[in-house]
């Protein structure tokens, strides 16, 4: 990953949501890892495929039917899924290999089919649930619900009873559907949680710099971030480097002094502090 961050990512941390389109966001983003990637080129991809799923949205005789063309056309047509066979390849985590592999993870996946849904007048939004990314259209005014929600990692419609046999899956009988699960997240919020991805996957590849240059930019979309610059500085202070750690861990102290781990984080900065060498 890069070390320097484009001014790029930084005006995209910045904008409203509401000036800043989800797919030109994830492509900046994998353009931060990986200078080659094309953003307009990813963007252009995108219109092309709104464009072929605009006869058959725009066609349907009622709002969930619209929902399930557009289902039709980007599971069927287009043919995105999610990546089963080789889930943890880092491709299924940057845009433009998702638009032309046509597969991905549940996150890359919802951030093709919400801005699709935009570009074709729905409202669409991703979704934060647990484990599992999903997507949602709402103002489907011909079902109970009044809104769909959608799997594309699975090309599914999910009812609340099957989000609720997910978490009982994963978490036990004993875990309710919590309906905050299944609110709409944030453009911010999926940008952090597809830096954490890649985050995830540098360290356990032992990667160091790849997962730092993660952590830098998550802090960029998230500056009070409390954890993040405590995990940072754990990982610097790995690295030896030792004076952006004890930074690390004091921004840390600032925002969250009362943090179960604020005294062990505050032992080792003046552990660091007592032993940094002197800057030339």
């Amino acid at each position: 990953m890069q070390s320097v961050i484009s001014d790029r990512f930084h005006e995209l941390a910045l904008l409203p949501e509401s000036q800043q389109g989800l797919a030109e966001g994830a492509l900046i983003l994998a353009a931060e890892v990986r200078p080659e990637v094309d953003v307009a080129s990813g963007l252009e991809t995108v219109a092309e495929i709104t464009e072929r799923t605009r006869p058959l949205v725009e066609h349907a005789p009622t709002p969930s039917a619209a929902v399930d063309a557009l289902n039709h056309a980007l599971f069927e047509l287009e043919r995105f899924r999610g990546n089963q066979e080789q889930y943890d390849d880092p491709r299924n985590s940057f845009l433009d290999e998702v638009l032309e592999r046509r597969r991905g993870l549940p996150i890359t996946l919802s951030v093709v089919y919400v801005e699709v849904a935009r570009q074709l007048g729905l409202e669409a939004y991703g979704i934060g649930f647990p484990g599992h990314f999903l997507s949602k259209v709402v103002g489907v005014s011909d079902v109970p619900e009044r809104e769909m929600i959608v799997d594309p990692f699975f090309g599914t419609v999910l009812s609340l009873d099957d989000c609720a046999e997910r978490v009982r899956a994963a978490a036990g009988d004993h875990v309710d559907l919590d309906l905050d699960w299944l609110r709409p997240v944030t453009a911010i919020e999926i940008y952090t949680r597809m830096l954490n991805n890649l985050k995830l996957g540098y360290l356990r590849q032992g990667d160091g710099i790849g997962a730092l240059g993660c952590f830098d930019r998550i802090v960029v979309l998230l500056p009070d971030a409390a954890h993040e610059f405590r995990d940072r500085g754990m990982l610097l202070e790995r690295m030896d480097c030792i004076h952006a750690a004890i930074d690390d861990y004091t921004r840390f102290l600032e925002l969250a002094p009362d943090d179960e781990s604020a005294r062990p984080i505050r032992a080792r900065r003046d552990a660091l502090s007592r032993r940094k060498p002197a800057l030339n």
